[in-house]
């Protein structure tokens, strides 16, 4: 359940991606952030906010870490999906792209 919520959140993402504005580890850290910082309302948000603690530093460099042995499991989790869904993104990209295009 947690990760078909960051799955809705990812896609609505999906041009962005595209348009190499921004990555999919970065979406991941925005979704975070913003389940930690609202109040809890349903159960992906009171796992999140028990399972997960996010940090960031002065340059905007983020660190997620999983509070527990569980917590870890779904980071981990939650960021194979991210590479994942960039890969299939990227790849559906260069479907019908050909060598001429990269050229200069």
């Amino acid at each position: 359940m947690i990760l078909k919520e960051f799955s809705k959140y990812i896609q609505s993402k999906t041009e962005d991606i595209i348009n190499n504005k921004t990555t999919c580890t970065k979406i991941l850290c925005e979704w975070i952030q913003l389940v930690i910082n609202k109040n809890p309302k349903n159960h992906v948000d009171k796992i999140v906010h028990r399972e997960i603690m996010l940090a960031q530093n002065k340059s905007g460099d983020f660190l997620i870490v999983g509070k527990s042995e569980s917590g870890r499991i779904l980071v981990n989790a939650l960021y194979n999906y991210a590479q994942s869904y960039e890969h299939y993104i990227m790849s559906k990209w260069l479907q019908d792209k050909k060598p001429d295009d990269f050229q200069k």
